[in-house]
């Protein structure tokens, strides 16, 4: 790779990402599978206020996203947490396995949203074994994250617009279901008998939480995206600001045509309300819209996989070979094919809850250490002028980590654990062999 290679920020990879494209980018990981299937799940906890704990969530993620907004600008690198982490406290452990942590989340996430693709909602059109499906999903994923980012950002665009589209719907049916006469206004304002509201907002935040969880993906894009110290606050803000308007919508509508019980009674709360609205649309419609949904979390999440490891290669806290790119197409081929083998590995250890709550755990980790990175950077100036929080913000998002993280059961803490302990296994092991390969050979 000669000079010629590297753009004007000396990076090999192609600044291709512009701010338009990078704010559909954060939007459609945000705008996930997880709406898709928590509603339910949230008004098992809120009741009929559905939308306030989302509320709530949406305030939360700002404050961690400040935090990114503020070092991505700083230090644009790819790697993400991983660079942040290294740069404050300097500790080469301490900086993988933050990696480690975002990288394990990510190819777990994208296991999880792979056999969630291949599970009930392909079935209405297709027939196959999950697991073999699956499969098939993540090569075709991992082909098209090598093609090249303007590719996958194409992509991302139009299943973006396709999502984004299907919780537009649930809006509109629940407006028609109103405007006939029909549904019930007073529901969103109702909370759970025996429950003080509080308690209850708090318990269905955690879980909505999750819904806004994606939007740190980003990070690992600062490199590809052209004016990143400029366009990268908004961004940002701006797809997490329209998520969090189209999710308190959302809410909304279920609560008008759904009573909490039959919400929280459905593992398909959404298809459940278009069911409820009686407006005759097929089943087979919004199943291929959360179909869309999922394969577009699928992908982002292993673009962010594969750049993750590409900055940790290039910091040699993994193995130089994965820092390797495609001549043409400038793609960091070789960490798309380990993370693309490591997620369909995982697809035969678990079943998506189990691979759901795993990735929350590992990701309020690594939330946990940019937060606390942002405030140890202070004292390191730049020449270049970035984006910079209110000093009171990273402490807030301190403490809702804490907070979120005291939420999780033992049994995803003992995941978590072992995982982690692979990737220090890993790294000794990287560590032995780079001072192998440093001493001198014996004549």
């Amino acid at each position: 790779m000669t000079d010629t290679d590297r753009n004007q920020d000396g990076s090999q990879l192609k600044q291709a990402v512009s701010g338009k494209l990078l704010y559909v980018f954060i939007l459609g990981d945000v705008l996930g599978a997880g709406i898709y299937a928590l509603v339910g799940e949230v008004a098992g906890e809120v009741g009929g206020a559905v939308w306030l704990p989302l509320l709530v969530a949406l305030v939360l993620a700002l404050l961690t996203a400040a935090s990114y907004a503020e070092l991505v600008t700083k230090y644009p690198r790819a790697g993400g947490a991983a660079v942040f982490a290294e740069r404050a406290f300097g500790v080469p452990l301490l900086s993988f396995l933050v990696g480690f942590c975002m990288l394990a989340a990510g190819v777990t996430s994208a296991a999880g949203l792979a056999l969630a693709f291949s599970g009930d909602y392909l079935t209405v059109f297709l027939d196959v074994p999950a697991v073999p499906a699956a499969v098939v999903f993540l090569v075709l994923v991992g082909l098209l994250n090598a093609r090249g980012i303007q590719e996958s950002m194409r992509a991302n665009l139009v299943m973006t617009c396709v999502e984004v589209s299907g919780l537009v719907l649930v809006v509109v049916l629940g407006a028609v279901v109103l405007g006939r006469g029909d549904g019930d206004v007073g529901r969103v304002t109702e909370f759970p008998d025996g429950v003080s509201a509080g308690s209850a907002v708090l318990a269905a935040a955690v879980l909505a939480y999750y819904s806004f969880v994606g939007f740190e993906t980003s990070a690992n894009l600062a490199e590809e995206v052209r004016d990143v110290r400029r366009v990268f606050p908004r961004a940002l803000f701006g797809a997490l600001l329209t998520a969090g308007a189209v999710y308190v919508l959302v809410g909304l509508a279920a609560s008008v045509v759904l009573a909490p019980d039959d919400l929280a009674a459905s593992s398909g709360p959404l298809l459940a309300v278009v069911q409820a609205s009686g407006v005759g649309l097929p089943d087979q419609v919004f199943s291929a819209i959360a179909l869309v949904a999922v394969a577009n979390g699928a992908l982002l999440t292993m673009i962010m996989a594969s750049r993750l490891v590409f900055g940790l290669a290039e910091q040699r806290l993994l193995p130089p070979v994965l820092g390797r790119v495609l001549p043409r197409r400038r793609t960091p081929w070789v960490a798309i094919v380990a993370t693309t083998v490591v997620a369909i590995g995982l697809t035969l250890t678990g079943d998506l809850a189990t691979l759901a709550t795993t990735v929350v755990l590992l990701l309020l980790l690594v939330f946990l250490s940019t937060n606390v990175s942002v405030l140890v950077l202070r004292r390191d100036a730049v020449e270049h002028d970035h984006f910079r929080a209110p000093v009171v913000l990273p402490y807030l998002a301190i403490g809702s980590c804490v907070l979120l993280l005291w939420q999780q059961e033992a049994g995803t803490w003992l995941r978590a654990g072992i995982m982690l302990l692979v990737g220090v296994g890993l790294y000794l092991l990287a560590r032995l062999a780079g001072r192998r390969s440093e001493q001198p050979a014996r004549t």
